[in-house]
Parts: structure tokens; sequence; C-alpha cells
């Protein structure tokens, strides 16, 4: 690990725990591959783990064109899911956990067997999943003020935050992903509609793009692991208080609670 590598790795951990936003690091990292950049995920994700924390998953960030031209990007990217980022449906989240939320309404495949690519086809991914529940992510930025590129965003896990899942399982052939529509709801408002055709032309098309981009990494997608395929709409800032529903067809509704400040 090089002293740049070293250096973010250590800032943005430092975020964490702090709640304190740092400025961008690309600029350190000028002319760098985003294999760097993984590479500085990774390392948090390393300290995590030797803290006591699981992989519990993976999520696709960047996946559809309205994320995209939120965000001023031109393609996906990959992050860990671990233990401590699962919220159950309903139960209050602590405000303090994030530094500057937003909130995607998802469809989460949960797999009942390996993948691992590279080679994998939209075939193999249908067959490794179990089922699909409703979700709502949770993204938060360690970058201050969102101010990221591609490589500020990969390298901070993808702005990986929280995830809560729905408690409607629905097998997969029993589903259209592309056609499944969502109405994301903050505070009682309808703030977006959207579909999930808006994810790489379908969900499945993300999860295919992640098993074969990670594959590579040695990283195989395990049963039991859930995957975040990608938003259907933009995202949306959340604060204490707030309650978010997203009602996708097919699939029900999830709920998440912000609680109040103390």
């Amino acid at each position: 690990m090089t002293s740049d590598v070293q250096s973010a790795v250590e800032g943005l951990l430092g975020a964490y725990e702090s709640k304190t936003p740092i400025e961008p690091i690309a600029d350190q990292f000028a002319d760098q591959p985003l294999s760097v950049a993984y590479e500085v995920a990774q390392a948090q994700v390393q300290a995590w783990e030797k803290r006591g924390d699981v992989v519990k998953g993976h999520k696709v960030g960047l996946a559809s064109r309205a994320i995209q031209q939120q965000m001023g990007v031109a393609q996906p990217d990959f992050g860990h899911l671990t233990a401590s980022m699962f919220h159950l449906e309903h139960d209050p989240i602590a405000p303090d956990l994030y530094i500057q939320p937003r909130i995607e309404p998802e469809i989460a495949f949960v797999l009942g067997e390996p993948l691992r690519g590279p080679g994998v086809t939209v075939a193999d991914a249908a067959r490794a999943v179990d089922f699909v529940l409703p979700a709502l992510e949770i993204v938060d930025s360690r970058i201050r003020d969102w101010k990221i590129g591609i490589f500020d965003t990969i390298a901070d896990n993808a702005s990986s935050g929280g995830v809560v899942l729905g408690s409607t399982p629905v097998r997969l052939s029993d589903l259209d992903l592309r056609l499944a529509g969502c109405a994301l709801h903050v505070d009682g408002e309808l703030v977006a509609t959207g579909a999930g055709g808006a994810v790489l032309g379908s969900p499945l098309n993300a999860l295919v793009w992640l098993a074969n981009t990670v594959g590579p990494l040695g990283v195989t997608l395990e049963p039991g692991h859930v995957v975040l395929p990608g938003s259907m709409t933009k995202a949306f800032p959340i604060a204490a208080g707030s309650a978010i529903v997203a009602e996708i067809l097919g699939l029900g509704s999830v709920t998440a609670v912000v609680g109040k400040d103390n």
C-alpha cells in the first residue's frame, strides 16, 4: 500500500468515526487507474472486518441514467455491504449514523447459488437468484458536499451507507424486473417514480456486470448475500424524523424510518 493510498484510507475511516466529511481525494491520484480507488475501498472493508464486521453482499452504484446524471459520472461502480449496514424495516435508524444521507429505491437480489465471473451470463445470474425483495438503500458520502467524481465514490465504498429490506420475498420468475414500477414517498409526499428498466435496462444486467467485474478481483458473490443492483430513481436527501416508503409493483412496499434527534 502506497503512502497516498494509506492516507486516503485513514482519511475516509476517520470520516466514518468523526462524522465529519473530508475534501475530495481524486486530486491526490491524478492519472491513477480506478483500480487504485478500489484498493482504497478494499482496505477499508478489511479494517471493518478486523473489528468484527462481516460482508453480507454488494451494491452496484451509478447504474441508472438518473443517478449518473445527478452525480456527473458515466459508468457504474460497486461497493461492499456489511452486516452493520442493515436495518430492520420500521425500526428507527439513528440519525447520527450518517453524514449527508440520501435514499434510493431498489430491487434487492438474494442469491441462492454462488456467482463468479468472468463469463457470467444473464441465464447464469437468473439461475443464481433465490428471490428478490423491495429495498431502500441509504447512500452517504464521506466526501464534503457530495463533490464526488468516479474515483472518489469508488474509494468511498461506492457511497454505501445503509440498507432496509422489505419482507415480501418474490421469485424472479413471478416478476418482470424491467416493468416493475416504483413510487417513492418521503414524509408522505410522492417525490419520484421509476421502473426496473432504468437500471442498465434491467436490474439483472447489473447483477451480471457485478459478477463479471468482481470475479477477476478474486471475489465470489456468495449464496445468501444481498445484491443491490442500483436505484430506479434519483437519490433524495433524508433527515432526522423522515419516513420513506417505496412501493414496487409486484413486490409490495418497504419502509424506512429515521429516528428523531435527541
